[in-house]
């Protein structure tokens, strides 16, 4: 228990530190949206194509992980449309809801399992980011184009576009060829990756921190409430089901289920306030989730070594 305590309290802190810079103006507001833009488009996709370009892919258990990943999202996506009559919420805040109940922080993901799990776990985290990035993103934009107060609705062909210019999902894929031609890290660039990949973590859990609203959290209700309990502790709880039904082995488990147990990504709330969702209800359940992850994913990752 200690060692998994310390090894996700620092991750944790730095977002905390985040919050703090930026509430005490230490630096300019401004310096915050640039510092999420680089960590987004330059020091993330970095990471994760090193990381992917030289691991050992071929001994993970893709399609138990797929099968896993995939089917927790499915699930809760499910299950949030069953509970639409009881939360009693409009069309645009359900659509908020709906992120808030698929939507990973992926900053916060690859911090615990570069923390936790090491490189093999950091590597089945890439592969998660992979494989979740795309389907949560055509889901969100989905529920925001049909529940939203907008006119915007969407076809296939553009949605799948923006999709594909996500730089995260673009750093897994190109890493993920360049393994499977045997390519690896090319000589220097590679290097270069990984050095730049070293400042991901750090500037983008600070940025985290930053972009919390204890005002948004203080004005949390029922629906968020549930939306909580659902990605915090439903999420998890399903994925290790289907975990432990397809044999996977500790380290896949473990990233697997902490990756189904992120808070909600900051992303959420630029959808919803760009196509006409609950922006409010969105910032409330960012920050909410946020908070309480800081709770929730130490006990999960401790019941996660006791499976």
């Amino acid at each position: 228990m200690l060692a998994i305590l310390s090894a996700l309290l620092p991750t944790f802190a730095l977002i905390v530190v985040g919050y703090v810079l930026r509430e005490r103006r230490f630096l300019p507001d401004s310096f915050w949206p640039g510092a999420e833009k680089l960590t987004y488009f330059i020091t993330f996709p970095a990471l994760l194509f090193s990381n992917t370009a030289k691991a050992d892919l071929g001994s993970l258990p893709l399609l138990g992980i797929a099968t896993a990943m995939l089917g927790t999202i499915a699930i809760c996506t499910a299950l949030i449309l069953v509970v639409r009559p009881v939360l009693k919420v409009s069309a645009p805040t359900f659509s908020s809801l709906v992120q808030g109940a698929i939507r990973p922080n992926t900053y916060i993901g690859l911090a615990v399992a570069a923390a936790l799990l090491g490189t093999h776990g950091l590597t089945v985290t890439a592969l998660c980011v992979a494989l979740v990035v795309p389907t949560v993103n055509v889901i969100s934009v989905l529920a925001c184009a049909h529940l939203g107060e907008n006119d915007r609705k969407p076809g296939v062909l553009s949605l799948l576009r923006d999709v594909a210019k996500n730089p995260l999902l673009m750093a897994c894929v190109l890493g993920s060829l360049f393994n499977v031609l045997g390519i690896g890290l090319p000589p220097i660039i590679g290097p270069f990756l990984e050095v730049l990949g070293r400042a991901a973590l750090p500037i983008g859990l600070l940025a985290v921190g930053a972009g919390l609203d204890l005002s948004a959290a203080r004005r949390a209700g029922f629906p968020v409430g549930v939306s909580s309990v659902g990605k915090l502790v439903l999420s998890p709880a399903i994925a290790a089901g289907l975990c432990l039904m397809l044999g996977l082995p500790d380290i896949e488990l473990a990233a697997v289920v902490l990756y189904a147990a992120l808070p909600c990504s900051a992303s959420a709330y630029v959808l919803a306030r760009l196509m006409g969702g609950d922006a409010q209800m969105m910032a409330s359940i960012i920050t909410v989730h946020t908070l309480l992850a800081i709770i929730t994913m130490p006990v999960i990752a401790i019941l996660t070594q006791a499976v």
